[in-house]
């Protein structure tokens, strides 16, 4: 049987997930991230140097951390193809988060690609490491059931399109990206702007009452809290960039002028 979803089964039991942003291709961090205590953990590879071989040795240092709780991998390929989502799923893969899907149609697509024909064109490997290796022969029966379909809308025009794009059969959650949504809306940049905020404070509440979960990416603690109480599921409280450049710049600032200061984020 395929190994059990669990970031998946809190989802549906409507459970907040907190999460980290990863992008430094690296399963030694990986590693060293999966054993803090978060639910989950997100291995990109559209805005990292990342690509298959790197994100599997991180599916298997997520495995292999020492956690307090277990810590579930989520896996966003540089765009919505076909095969890019079926060499991660094939790599082990199961929660996968597709980027810049604009409309129902786009998520559909996406849906397609995560199942077998003839629900779907995912392409049939027979000894790939989510079957271990050929070993689980129910794996092609029972993989839909434990795979998980996030897809993130990030403009302006995605966000007309919630409830079309929740009503699609097979995605589990919907993921609002604050920065390219901000872009799309006339401010870029400032993914904080009241006006954005409003947009994504809407955009949660659709999500929820459309009968999907939501998710997003906020740093800034409060107003993570916020997303949270509104009814977000799945949210990354921060980023393993952002942990490291701030704790440097921190311990440089303390050795410097008065002028020396710390950057923020936007998030």
């Amino acid at each position: 049987m395929p190994t059990p979803n669990l970031f998946k089964k809190a989802m549906a039991a409507g459970q907040a997930q907190i999460g980290l942003w990863s992008a430094f291709p690296s399963p030694y961090i990986t590693e060293l991230l999966a054993g803090s205590g978060y639910d989950w953990i997100m291995l990109d590879t559209e805005h990292s140097p990342n690509d298959v071989p790197q994100v599997l040795q991180q599916l298997q240092a997520v495995e292999a951390a020492l956690q307090p709780r277990p810590t579930s991998a989520v896996v966003r390929p540089a765009w919505n193809d076909p095969v890019l989502i079926k060499r991660y799923l094939d790599i082990g893969a199961q929660t996968i988060l597709i980027p810049f899907v604009q409309n129902a149609d786009e998520a559909r697509a996406a849906v397609q690609a995560m199942r077998y024909a003839p629900q779907g064109i995912r392409g049939m490997g027979g000894s790939m490491r989510a079957s271990n290796f050929g070993r689980d022969l129910q794996y092609v029966d029972d993989a839909d059931k434990e795979l998980c379909l996030l897809v993130q809308v990030e403009t302006a025009q995605a966000l007309d399109q919630i409830e079309a794009i929740a009503a699609v059969d097979g995605v589990d959650g919907i993921f609002i990206g604050p920065a390219d949504l901000s872009a799309s809306m006339g401010y870029p940049g400032q993914p904080r702007h009241p006006v954005v905020n409003a947009a994504i404070d809407n955009a949660i509440t659709r999500i929820r009452a459309a009968g999907k979960a939501p998710g997003i990416l906020m740093v800034d603690e409060a107003r993570a809290r916020e997303c949270l109480a509104l009814g977000a599921q799945f949210v990354a409280v921060s980023m393993d960039l952002i942990l490291l450049r701030s704790a440097a710049d921190a311990v440089a600032a303390k050795f410097k002028d008065s002028s020396g200061q710390v950057v923020q984020t936007a998030y």
